[in-house]
């Protein structure tokens, strides 16, 4: 890498480019000169990386505007270029809906502006150009107040810029960025407060009302943008290198800034009801999400010397970190870890990953990219972050029966998984308690799910050795025992169903096709046993033979899938199939689910069947104390939307290549026309005047080309079809999944929640011995101590079995309508037409799908 390249990209990191200082005003000094020396013959190069460094490395901004601007001094043309192409990078990213890219080049042209490279009336006017479009979008009458999330983005992007450039702006232009600010006051005084009921990592239950009182994302900023201005704009977050050349930048010329558009927001719908208004509403906040929701786990003691706006810095240094380096885990983890501040933000690095790892509906990226961006941390900075971390999980232990459902399964998968990474060493009899707490009881649910992952991930003895400082936790693992095949002990060796085993057995050894078992099948065992023997003979030897591994099952079931698609045809055959593959693996979860996905992938189970199967009565009664049942849904489900996905982006892919496909063809029919049309008249009969050589060839070329336009049509058209059977499939499936979910829940949440509210399983839980509150002051440190000398009193769980069945299957409701929002709104009307969510149906129930959705409870 070129020199000037190596310090452009390590700029403010204590490192070799700069021999290991950490002087701000040096790095800026060194870089200049290399680059303004550079600048003579790599002016192209230049100007591009030096605009992708400011993009991709965003809490390096003020280097990089302060590198601007000493260039201006010297080459106003280049100072210039940089101006121009970040504003048309910025046009570009406003057309697009580039979020990230947006609230970067913004952030960008305000440092540019604390360096004199740009006016600072333009970025006022710049400013001012996004609210007035937030302000328009918001108004009944001349926007599109569905589309609220783009207006509250476009102003979240406007504050959260004035913590780098805010002083400067009071200092040059105070009347204009006063009317920034009471602009502002005036939009947050005509929008509508968003509310977080269903997006809420913590459980609301039914404090809607106390989280409507408080302040959304918004509020919460715009209060400590005004605290920053009653401070006199001081913050120590957000360094300032143009304050050491002050006096040489103050030379420079600024440049102003061209007009910048923003993009009409979709017109409202022609009829305006709840569900279309809903329905853009929901394309909206897809396309602008919020960035974070604050988890705030640890005590506020930890972050007492922060001030609330170098809070919000930080989280945004770490958020932009995990963006941009979402593809190096390493350099992720040493830039997280070397931010440009100078105070310790270790907890609030945990909290920020942890919400992330934990941000509904979806984190940004997969789970296990935070899962190893917090391995590298920990060894990173073993002196303090592993404590932090383990503090976290503490934190979160204590308020799991709060925590929503989906939040809680991410957490057991993240911390298994973690564990295993360290040789599953954790203080196991801090939990010992567990086993005091009901069998329902979310913090003993926690424990055993985590020991059953962490099984997955290693062996049983593994994991039974490293929680031997607290042995009784054993009754919490999985059973150790393998398969539970039927024809494998002694006592059965003379039955039927054991000889005709043992036969299907020899078959598969010696290799015989599916179509011979299935007439030995259909000829001898079926009409003699029947179909219950059979299917049971058929599923129980086929997965023993496939037991040995997971390349074995699939082998399996490649071969002789046939087998089980023959004796199994409709969806009541493969509701008593899943019951056999599960009774076959009972010992296993993980072999279960696994069986279960890939029978589902051959088309061997419908999702629909799995769906009968899950609310079978046996599985019911087991919904508040295990996953089993739940991931194996989640699996369907989430089979049937992937199919749908990667249909969708076929589908895209193919309509591109249509276009290519006729521009093709078009061009090579233009040349055959245009070669034709060059025939000669020779004595009356006409002539070739081209070269028939290349006329034949060129008929070729058309002709191909007209058969790959057709070709790739046709394909098209077969995804599209598939792509509508699988839109089918999909609305069945909702259908099916909150029609059982209603039915099984009307009656037990009228016997359990008879006033329709939580607050009966509220003043069960305050009757708790723990104290949430007391638990969250105490300093950690002192916490681990206690915890390890058995000092706790959390060992009463007061909730009823009824009430926390009824807890966890509606956790599980809401999840599955906010994960899958974006196929369930298409449908709404049917759903509601079909699960009557506004009539019999309990409100607790109505309240959880409409948390999920983000639909208004007073919607009718």
């Amino acid at each position: 890498m070129s020199s000037w390249k190596a310090l452009l990209l390590r700029i403010g990191d204590k490192c070799a480019e700069y021999g290991g200082n950490t002087d701000f005003k040096d790095h800026v000094e060194t870089c200049f000169g290399v680059v303004r020396r550079e600048l003579e013959h790599s002016d192209n190069d230049i100007l591009p990386f030096l605009l992708e460094c400011a993009e991709q490395l965003p809490h390096k901004l003020p280097f990089y505007g302060t590198v601007v601007g000493l260039l201006n001094l010297e080459n106003e043309d280049f100072a210039k270029k940089v101006v121009e192409s970040t504003q048309t990078n910025l046009q570009d990213a406003l057309d697009s809906g580039n979020c990230n890219r947006i609230r970067i080049l913004i952030r960008f042209l305000t440092v540019m502006m604390c360096s004199k490279v740009l006016q600072p009336s333009s970025l006022v006017v710049l400013y001012e150009t996004l609210l007035s479009s937030a302000a328009t979008i918001v108004d009944e009458e001349r926007g599109n107040p569905s589309w609220q999330a783009c207006a509250d983005f476009y102003v979240t992007c406007i504050l959260s810029c004035l913590p780098w450039g805010g002083a400067e702006l009071v200092e040059q232009v105070p009347e204009e960025i006063e009317r920034v600010m009471v602009g502002t006051e005036a939009y947050l005084r005509i929008r509508r407060r968003v509310s977080d009921i269903g997006f809420s990592i913590f459980g609301d239950n039914d404090d809607s009302d106390k989280a409507l009182d408080g302040k959304d994302f918004l509020e919460d900023l715009w209060v400590r943008v005004q605290d920053l201005s009653n401070n006199g704009w001081k913050l120590e977050s957000v360094p300032r290198p143009h304050h050491s050349f002050e006096a040489q930048l103050v030379a420079g010329k600024s440049h102003d800034l061209g007009p910048i558009n923003c993009p009409e927001q979709p017109e409202p719908p022609v009829v305006l009801s709840a569900i279309t208004c809903g329905k853009q509403k929901h394309e909206a906040e897809l396309k602008y999400p919020q960035r974070i929701r604050r988890l705030n786990i640890f005590p506020a003691s930890k972050f007492q010397d922060l001030q609330p706006i170098d809070r919000f810095v930080v989280e945004e240094y770490l958020l932009d970190v995990l963006f941009f380096f979402n593809g190096s885990r390493k350099e992720c983890a040493s830039h997280m870890a070397g931010l440009p501040v100078p105070f310790r933000y270790e907890y609030l690095m945990a909290e920020t990953i942890f919400s992330q790892l934990l941000l509904l509906p979806n984190p940004p990226f997969k789970p296990i990219y935070y899962t190893l961006v917090i391995i590298d941390l920990c060894k990173a900075l073993p002196g303090a972050f592993p404590a932090v971390v383990a503090g976290a999980v503490r934190a979160l232990f204590d308020k799991i029966a709060d925590l929503d459902m989906e939040c809680r399964t991410r957490l057991i998968l993240w911390f298994s998984h973690h564990l295993s990474n360290f040789q599953f060493i954790w203080p196991w009899e801090e939990w010992a308690y567990v086993l005091d707490l009901p069998k329902w009881a979310p913090q003993r649910i926690f424990v055993q799910e985590v020991l059953e992952r962490e099984v997955r991930l290693s062996y049983w003895d593994k994991i039974k050795q490293s929680i031997e400082n607290a042995p009784a936790l054993e009754e919490l693992l999985p059973p150790k025992g393998g398969p539970n095949f039927k024809y494998g002990g002694e006592d059965d060796k003379d039955g039927n169903e054991h000889t005709l085993s043992m036969e299907l057995n020899g078959m598969v050894k010696r290799r015989q096709t599916a179509r011979e078992i299935i007439s030995w099948v259909e000829e001898n065992v079926l009409p003699a046993h029947g179909f219950e023997i059979t299917l049971r003979v058929i599923v129980q030897t086929l997965l023993d033979i496939g037991s040995k591994s997971f390349t074995h099952l699939i082998t399996v079931l490649e071969r002789y899938g046939q087998v089980i698609l023959k004796i199994c045809p409709d969806e009541d055959k493969q509701v008593m199939l899943i019951a056999e593959v599960s009774s076959y693996w009972k010992n296993s979860s993980q072999m279960t689910a696994i069986a279960i996905d890939r029978m589902m992938g051959y088309r061997l189970i419908s999702n629909l069947a799995i769906v009968r199967w899950v609310f079978s009565s046996a599985n019911i009664e087991q919904f508040h104390t295990a996953d089993r049942q739940w991931e194996i849904l989640r699996n369907a489900v989430n089979k049937t939307y992937n199919r749908i996905s990667d249909l969708r982006k076929e589908i895209s892919a193919l309509k591109k290549g249509v276009v290519s496909a006729e521009e093709v063809a078009s061009k090579a029919k233009a040349e055959l026309d245009a070669a034709e049309s060059k025939l000669t008249l020779v004595d009356g009969e006409p002539v070739l005047g081209e070269n028939p050589v290349r006329l034949k060839r060129l008929k070729g070329i058309a002709e191909r080309t007209k058969e790959e336009e057709v070709s790739v049509r046709e394909s098209l058209e077969a995804k599209e079809a598939l792509l509508t059977r699988a839109l089918d499939e999909i609305e069945g499936l909702f259908l099916s999944l909150f029609k059982n979910l209603s039915t099984v829940l009307m009656e037990r949440l009228h016997d359990a929640f008879r006033d329709g509210t939580f607050q009966q399983s509220r003043r069960q839980a305050d009757e708790m011995a723990i104290d949430l509150e007391d638990s969250s002051a105490m300093d950690l440190d002192k916490e681990k101590k206690s915890h390890s000398n058995g000092e706790r009193t959390g060992n009463v769980y007061n909730v009823g079995e009824k009430e926390q069945w009824c807890l966890s299957t509606l956790g599980y409701v809401k999840a599955f309508s906010r994960q899958y929002a974006s196929e369930i709104w298409p449908h709404v009307e049917k759903l509601d037409a079909e699960v009557p969510l506004t009539e019999t149906v309990h409100p607790l129930f109505r309240k959880a799908v409409y948390a999920g959705l983000r639909r208004p409870l007073n919607e009718m």
